[in-house]
């Protein structure tokens, strides 16, 4: 038989069961205890609208809070109570209003123009890549700057820190479909958690010029001769910028007199690389770490002191690849054109560990920026992805650093807005005319402002003088009448009616 609920003045079992309430308005869960009630049901609804008129907030033109859609989630609330949200863009991070937005196009445009100048061919990749691809040998500074997760699928993937992974994995996938040498481009947006500083932020574009299949640094001699040749399309000399360069194969060919193992070769060079960010001092420390001896240390930081080829040679003679390789790199400087760019700088040695022969940084003779372009040889990266290694070398060069250059050396171009026309309707009814107008130099490849909406003439000038517009194009009742339109030359303020077919 089943038992009657016991009314509400009854008395209920001692261990009072837990009852969960979702607050309306912030989706809490509070938690109450039912206890034995002695109430009406007018007291009892009078309590309750008393409980709730103190707890939850009035909602204007609602009989009721809020409630969940058919997909369960609650819908917005009122305009009254949207919180104003942070309208900066997250720390690191740039908007590209549209006069931003031209001086990248213009950056962009020449970096394009300078990698077809040299027959190089656009490519792209996933912002989004796994992030294994990444994580190569421990110590390297790009672990710890990644933007990864797990996705829906359970996958660890990662917001790209730069380009030449994808650049690997696209060329072992296509493997000998695509015949050496490959000279490829990219310009992609990249990003790494890392401390900000002047030139550098958490997410940049990157253009990087890559040649796979050349074994000999001519691929480098060439890749840095498309960096000269940029800088010189943008108003940069050898006064603002030069080259430090140098080889891995330096720091080998002085380990291996120590029989350092290869593994803390790679090491070296990563803490190397922090020279002049870090205190001597704890360069010593981070090296005796990885195995190095005293005396391997101070002879290897003797030899990175040398900016010198000549002093270089007498150190480790002129039978390895090291000092061959500098002196051809050098002599081919002279032949494109750009020695007074380029400078020997044993210290310079990339952080990454991929790198494999020689390496070079673009800096800014001032001392005021850090690197503004990077690259060098990476003969075995391939293989670190399960490919089969081809010779290949390549560059980075992002576009934070190259602004501030231009910043500094007052080169930063004008990029106005510019619209060869603007087309305007005298009368609201001939709107549409104006329409027409618009459309047919549009299909004769003008650009066209039209403007949408009945404007006086003094705001249709200065919307014309503000978007640098060529010529101003008015679409009377008279003149549309008999098929004509009145076109005045804004620079010379010359007016005349012409017809609509002869209008180009």
């Amino acid at each position: 038989m089943v038992k009657e609920p016991p009314s509400c003045g009854s008395t209920m079992a001692a261990a009072a069961p837990s009852l969960l309430i979702l607050h309306p308005r912030r989706l809490t869960l509070f938690a109450t205890t039912l206890r034995p009630l002695s109430l009406t049901h007018h007291q009892f609804f009078a309590r309750s609208r008393h409980h709730f008129s103190s707890t939850t907030p009035h909602y204007p033109n609602a009989a009721e809070p809020p409630r969940a859609g058919r997909s369960n989630s609650v819908s917005a609330p009122p305009p009254d109570y949207a919180q104003k949200i942070d309208v900066n863009p997250p720390k690191g991070t740039r908007d590209f209003p549209p006069e931003d937005m031209r001086l990248r196009n213009w950056l962009f445009h020449n970096f394009r123009e300078v990698s077809e100048l040299f027959g190089f061919e656009e490519v792209d990749y996933p912002v989004l890549e796994t992030e294994s691809l990444y994580i190569r040998k421990a110590g390297e500074e790009i672990r710890d700057q990644l933007y990864c997760f797990e996705d829906k699928g359970n996958r660890r993937v990662a917001l790209r820190p730069e380009l030449t992974p994808s650049l690997a994995r696209l060329v072992i996938q296509k493997g000998k479909s695509v015949p050496l040498p490959i000279k490829w481009f990219a310009i992609g947006q990249c990003w790494r958690y890392e401390r900000m500083t002047r030139g550098r932020r958490r997410e940049h574009y990157q253009w990087n010029m890559d040649i796979i299949g050349v074994p000999d640094v001519t691929g480098e001699a060439e890749l840095i001769s498309s960096i000269v040749t940029f800088f010189k399309r943008i108003g940069i000399t050898a006064k603002d910028v030069g080259f430090k360069i140098s080889s891995r194969k330096v720091l080998q060919e002085v380990l291996s007199l120590y029989s350092v193992p290869e593994a803390s070769f790679a090491k070296a060079c990563i803490i190397i690389d922090k020279m002049g960010k870090i205190p001597m001092e704890e360069i010593k420390k981070e090296l005796k770490l990885v195995d190095l001896s005293n005396e391997a240390i101070e002879d290897l930081l003797q030899v990175l002191s040398m900016t010198s080829l000549t002093e270089l040679e007498e150190k480790l003679g002129d039978a390895g690849e090291a000092v061959r390789e500098l002196k051809q790199l050098f002599s081919l400087a002279e032949k494109f054109g750009y020695s007074e760019w380029i400078q020997f700088d044993a210290s310079v040695v990339r952080g990454l560990a991929y790198y494999t022969g020689i390496v070079f940084e673009g800096f800014d003779r001032e001392g005021k920026l850090r690197a503004i372009c990077g690259g060098g040889r990476y003969d075995r990266l391939l293989s670190t992805f399960g490919g089969d290694d081809i010779p290949a070398c390549g560059f980075g060069f992002g576009d934070a650093v190259i602004i501030e250059l231009l910043k500094e050396r007052q080169l930063i171009p004008e990029v106005p807005l510019e619209v060869e026309n603007i087309v305007c309707s005298l009368d609201p009814d001939l709107q549409g005319a104006a329409a027409t107008v618009a459309t047919l130099l549009r299909e004769k490849g003008q650009c066209v402002d039209l403007v949408l909406e009945n404007k006086p003439l003094k705001w249709v000038f200065k919307r014309a003088a503000r978007i640098n517009a060529r010529r101003l194009i008015l679409v009377g009742k008279s003149e549309w009448e008999r098929g004509m339109v009145s076109v005045k030359i804004l620079s010379t303020g010359e007016q005349n009616q012409i017809n609509l077919d002869d209008l180009q």
